[in-house]
């Protein structure tokens, strides 16, 4: 065949979700149809330095573990260069690389997902797979998440935001006046309920607002919602698709961090979920609509409360969402009927497409 596609895997980063990017990327490499992709590995430590990774042979196998390794040479060092013409610059070593034609950023959590990564890729001209910087940002901060869908009339968890600057002037008594009991206690701007507590009393919850203001400086305390954890993943630009709806069933008390991703038996997946067709359809609907007022684009995971009573809310966005072997999205598309390799194919697709389109728009008045 002819010339293949450059694609950059982007991974690591500086956030706590660090090694489940690691995870992610293997997936993603292990997918790519070798015959059609160039993989060029990145690497981001956790802290900063961008290092460009050693050739892998096509199939890493079981050697390798479950992670793509982190480069850690100084001469592996690398820059981005604004600008279509050059992209990518090798700052130590080899002079220069050859730029990219996509960019895969397997990025979860602040640094990544949050519209950093996306504004660097698109000042330097380089096509990327995932939502631009406007549906990372409000997506990755659950503060602004809800307060759009709210407005927009979609039903969320009733939820309070404070500051770290506010945190001796959280008082018990206000909280559980206004969320009840249990509530739950998180960053604003994490995924992977990574610092996230249930809370059933003042005690837990000067520890819950530690935890949580250990990894941002603003964090939601929301009400609990008693109710199924159903999930849907949406694919696609301008005219989007919903997949199959999926349901977590976690083992403990809510769909924790070792839940997801350490202990094989903390949640179990039912796909697709048990609804009915009219409730599949309405959240499915509901899903393409939440992704459209978020502004995202290539792809994101919609994560649903769906009570007793039948109603439905929205708990969370995620726009670069887990690509392990234990992830939902992959899982959802291959049971839509797009295997994990076809799934990498339209994302990158997506990509290249948005970009054609954005390199039409006039850069001058004349």
């Amino acid at each position: 065949m002819g010339d293949k596609i450059r694609i950059g895997l982007v991974f690591g980063g500086k956030s706590v979700e660090h090694e489940i990017s690691l995870q992610s990327a293997k997936n993603i490499f292990d997918a790519l149809d070798k015959e059609k992709y160039q993989a060029v590995l990145i690497g981001i430590d956790k802290e900063g330095k961008w290092l460009l990774g050693k050739p892998l042979p096509a199939e890493t196998g079981s050697k390798a573990g479950n992670q793509l390794p982190i480069p850690n040479l100084a001469e592996n060092r690398m820059a981005l260069v604004p600008g279509d013409s050059q992209g990518l610059l090798q700052i130590s070593g080899a002079p220069s690389l050859k730029e990219v034609d996509v960019v895969f950023p397997v990025l979860h959590g602040p640094y990544g997902e949050d519209g950093s990564v996306q504004g660097l890729l698109k000042l330097a001209g380089i096509p990327f797979v995932g939502p631009s910087i406007l549906g990372s940002a409000v997506s990755m901060d659950k503060d602004f998440t809800k307060r759009l869908l709210r407005d927009a009339g979609i039903k969320v968890a009733d939820f309070l935001v404070y500051g770290k600057h506010q945190m001796k002037s959280i008082r018990f008594q206000e909280v559980t006046a206004s969320l009840g009991l249990p509530f739950f206690v998180k960053p604003a701007n994490l995924g992977s309920s990574v610092g996230i507590s249930k809370v059933r009393s003042e005690s837990e919850m000067h520890a819950a607002l530690e935890k949580a203001f250990a990894f941002d400086r603003k964090i939601l305390i929301e009400r609990a919602i008693k109710g199924r954890e159903i999930e849907c993943g949406i694919l696609g630009n301008e005219n989007p698709s919903a997949s199959i709806l999926g349901e977590v069933l976690p083992k403990a008390d809510f769909y924790s961090y070792e839940a997801k991703y350490i202990d094989e038996n903390g949640a179990a997946l039912e796909l697709p979920a048990r609804l009915s067709e009219e409730k599949s359809a309405e959240m499915r609907g509901l899903a393409l609509r939440v992704f459209d007022i978020l502004a995202c684009e290539g792809m994101a995971r919609v994560d649903f409360f769906l009570t007793e009573a039948g109603e439905v809310l929205v708990n969370e966005v995620n726009t670069i969402p887990g690509f392990t072997r234990n992830s939902m999205y992959p899982k959802l598309w291959e049971m839509s009927g797009v295997p994990y390799p076809k799934l990498i194919d339209r994302l990158v697709e997506l990509a290249l497409e948005r970009h054609a389109l954005e390199k039409d728009l006039k850069t001058s008045y004349q």
